[in-house]
């Protein structure tokens, strides 16, 4: 792999257009493509090697789709860093460090690679393998509950501004744990809020078991109580992750204003995100487009401390 008249990325006889890179590693990979490293890794036929990957995604002469991995994760890091910061950086990886290229792209690009043809899958003649397709996020899943997690740990501040004190406490006083659910699942849940979702003009909370307007006429013991449940199996496998290590890169640290992390937990049909010093949110399979809260409760900062010991954190 070497650099060409044009600054792209020569592969083998052709050129790759370099159109966007991203980290493949235990503690930064796309979540989108699984609830940990090894699932990620495991979607691109790749290893989950310790050190992780670099992922450059480009098109050929021609036009067709590429994703280039190499294991010169420092020198992709440095490409992004200076993207985002607004700065040109060429990014050219030597040749030995190609560990494959794979057709197609796992991820959704935006852009194309000016005067080439537009953006598709190489044809058999050029890969036996597969082309690589993002996951379909056309409706609610795993790949969407995903990235739903990935927008509020981003855009953290406009979620939790939905939310006040008073919220965490509903009226009429704190909701009976039913004699259903045991108390070592963790009474964080009764702080939790029944559901949230986005609305037409931003996000839509409902407090504890009361539904947004819309919905308040048939709301009903069960709806109100399904949440709670799910956010009492979500804090129960979180503390499991404490006691029994999950897959590489299930808990995620990473940076947060003031002395506070931003901690990213995910599981089978769940996705959590928190501030150690604040509240949880937590995103489950069977509530499609709800986001519930959790209020920090007695339990919810121990456990956010605890996680945040054994969570992967980026170099």
């Amino acid at each position: 792999m070497a650099e060409t008249d044009e600054g792209a990325v020569a592969t083998a006889d052709d050129a790759l257009y370099v159109l966007t890179a991203v980290l493949l590693t235990p503690a930064q990979f796309p979540s989108v493509l699984g609830d940990d490293y090894p699932e990620a890794c495991a979607a691109l036929g790749l290893a989950p090697f310790a050190d992780g990957y670099g992922l450059v995604l480009g098109q050929d002469g021609d036009g067709a789709r590429w994703t280039v991995v190499i294991d010169d994760v420092s020198l992709v890091a440095v490409a992004i860093a200076s993207w985002d910061c607004g700065m040109e950086y060429e990014l050219s990886p030597e040749e030995h460090t190609v560990v494959a290229a794979l057709p197609g792209w796992p991820l959704a690009v935006a852009v194309a690679a000016p005067d080439v043809p537009a953006p598709h899958d190489p044809g058999p003649e050029l890969t036996d393998l597969p082309p690589l397709a993002p996951p379909d996020t056309t409706s609610w899943g795993p790949a969407q509950r995903r990235l739903g997690a990935d927008e509020i740990a981003l855009q953290w501040a406009i979620w939790r501004e939905q939310l006040s004190d008073e919220d965490f406490s509903p009226p009429g006083g704190r909701p009976p744990t039913p004699a259903s659910e045991p108390d070592s699942a963790g009474e964080d849940a009764d702080h939790a809020q029944g559901t949230a979702g986005p609305a037409e003009d931003g996000v839509a909370l409902a407090v504890d078991g009361v539904a947004p307007a819309a919905d308040a006429p048939g709301q009903t013991d069960a709806k109100v109580n399904r949440p709670r449940a799910g956010i009492r199996r979500v804090l129960a496998e979180a503390r499991a992750y404490v006691e029994t290590p999950p897959p590489l890169g299930r808990v995620r640290s990473s940076f947060a204003p003031g002395d506070a992390r931003t901690l990213r937990a995910d599981g089978p049909g769940w996705s959590m995100v928190a501030r150690t010093d604040d509240i949880a949110f937590v995103l489950l399979d069977e509530e499609p487009g709800e986001v519930l809260p959790v209020g920090r409760g007695p339990e919810l900062p121990g456990l956010l401390e605890a996680l945040d010991k054994m969570a992967v954190r980026p170099n």
